[in-house]
């Protein structure tokens, strides 16, 4: 009897673990693995969406500024709600910057690393 109740307990604490590991919004919601990002004048902008959840595992760090939508930074560029150049030196290149300093590998914290210009012709 006293093996019968242990084992129901375990699976009914696994069964919750797992309900929990798997509602968690970072598994939930993935989202794109890459997605492109307007640049503005300089070019798109390719951006490992999935490899920044990883590293940072915290989804709001951005998406408490940009709506979990396509086009969210031109969208919010042109309603006046976010300046030129507030992304790339407020946002990616603090970060970035930050972790050169600890000494751990990082992003680009150059234009033209990021931006994709349009070839002309």
């Amino acid at each position: 009897m006293k093996v019968k109740l242990v084992l129901i307990l375990a699976s009914m604490v696994a069964l919750i673990a797992g309900s929990s590991i798997a509602n968690s919004p970072a598994i939930e919601n993935q989202g794109a693995e890459k997605i492109e990002l307007d640049g503005g004048k300089r070019g798109k902008v390719p951006f490992p969406h999935r490899l920044h959840q990883e590293q940072l595992g915290d989804c709001e760090i951005c998406h408490l500024i940009f709506p979990q939508e396509a086009g969210a930074i031109k969208n919010l560029k042109e309603q006046g709600k976010l300046k030129k150049k507030y992304v790339m030196n407020k946002l990616c290149n603090k970060c970035h910057k930050e972790k050169i300093i600890a000494g751990q590998q990082s992003g680009p914290i150059t234009c033209s690393k990021c931006h994709i210009k349009k070839k002309k012709g």
